[in-house]
């Protein structure tokens, strides 16, 4: 695992590690793909970029973030522009890129105290 921590305060989700065994996140060891919002983390039953869908994304579409990361896996996907429009219709900006970048995206985010999540499909 690669280890990304940050100067953030303690009551944060921040990504601590992620790797073929999943993902630290503020101490807990999660296995799955994970749905990370700067105050909860979730378990994420979506393990493929094709399986995004705007449902799966909900619990992060309550208009409190701006910005929302995705982490598509080993490698950067694309994704669908409905998609893209359905999200940015409710308020975040939507970013694609590979599960690691977004990790150490969403730590950078965090630590600017910026209204972030992500939605990280494990490795």
């Amino acid at each position: 695992m690669v280890d990304i921590t940050p100067l953030i305060p303690g009551n944060r989700q921040l990504i601590e590690r992620y790797g073929d065994s999943g993902f630290r996140i503020s101490g807990v060891a999660w296995t799955t793909s994970v749905l990370v919002r700067p105050t909860q983390t979730l378990a994420w039953d979506v393990t493929r970029l094709e399986d995004l869908t705007e449902e799966s994304l909900a619990p992060l579409l309550d208009g409190d973030v701006e910005v929302l990361l995705i982490g598509c896996g080993a490698r950067l996907g694309m994704i669908p522009p409905k998609l893209r429009a359905a999200v940015r219709a409710r308020g975040p900006v939507i970013d694609a890129m590979d599960t690691g970048a977004a990790c150490r995206t969403y730590n950078v985010l965090l630590a600017e105290d910026r209204r972030v999540a992500a939605a990280l499909i494990a490795l």
